[in-house]
C-alpha cells in the first residue's frame, strides 16, 4: 500500500513523536520520577531526614593491637550513622563512603565554630539532591569514639542543601581499616 519510502517517512515521525512524548512525561513528571529514582538508589530524601531526626545507633569501641575499632550497627533505615565530633562539637552524621569528602550542612558547620560567607562557596558537588556550592575548609579534628583524625579536608554545604552531614573519604579514607559485616561497619585506625 505505501512504498518503502513512506514507510521509513512513518517511521521516523512517529520515533520523534514518541520521543517528545517521553520528554513531555519526564519535564512534567520530574520530581515524581526523582522520587522513585532515590527510592530505588536507596537515597530516598525524606527517609534521610526522618533518620536524622531518630537518635543514632550508639557505637562500640574497642582498642586492638594496632589501633582503635569502632563498630557501627547498621540502622532502621539502612545507613550507619555516628556521633562524630567535629572540631570538639558533637553532630549526627551519616558515614557514606560513597561521598568523596566529609560534607557538613550548613547547620552543622555553624554548630562546629565554622563559619562561613556567601565568597566562601568556590566549588560545585553532586548531591542527593542535585548540585549545590560548597566551600572547601580544613576540620582541625574529626572524631569517632576513640578515633580521631586531625586537619581533615571537608567542605560546608550552601544552607538547606544538604539534610544531614556525610562522613565521606577524606576522613575513611585516612583509617586502616572499613569494612561493613554482618549488620555493622566497622572502622579501624
Amino acid at each position: 500500500m505505501f512504498s518503502s519510502g513512506h514507510r521509513t517517512l512513518f517511521s521516523e515521525v512517529a520515533t520523534w513523536v514518541f520521543l517528545a512524548a517521553v520528554s513531555v512525561v519526564g519535564v512534567t513528571h520530574f520530581d515524581t520520577l526523582k522520587a522513585m529514582a532515590h527510592r530505588v538508589a536507596g537515597t530516598d530524601m525524606a527517609r534521610l531526614a526522618a533518620a536524622r531526626t531518630e537518635a543514632p545507633a550508639p557505637h562500640s569501641g574497642s582498642v586492638a593491637d594496632d589501633g582503635y575499632t569502632i563498630e557501627l550497627p547498621v540502622s532502621s533505615d539502612g545507613h550507619y550513622h555516628a556521633e562524630a565530633e567535629i572540631n570538639g562539637r558533637s553532630i549526627t552524621a551519616l558515614v557514606d563512603t560513597g561521598a568523596s569528602v566529609v560534607a557538613l550542612t550548613a547547620e552543622d558547620a555553624e554548630a562546629a565554630g565554622i563559619y562561613v560567607s556567601d565568597k566562601d562557596f568556590t566549588a560545585i558537588i553532586q548531591t542527593a539532591n542535585g548540585t549545590a556550592r560548597v566551600a572547601p575548609v580544613t576540620l582541625d579534628k574529626v572524631a569517632i569514639g576513640d578515633i580521631t583524625l586531625r586537619d581533615v579536608r571537608a567542605v560546608v554545604c550552601e544552607p538547606g542543601a544538604m539534610t544531614v552531614s556525610l562522613l565521606g573519604m577524606t576522613f575513611l579514607g585516612q583509617l586502616d581499616r572499613v569494612d561493613m559485616r554482618s549488620g555493622k561497619l566497622i572502622l579501624q585506625d
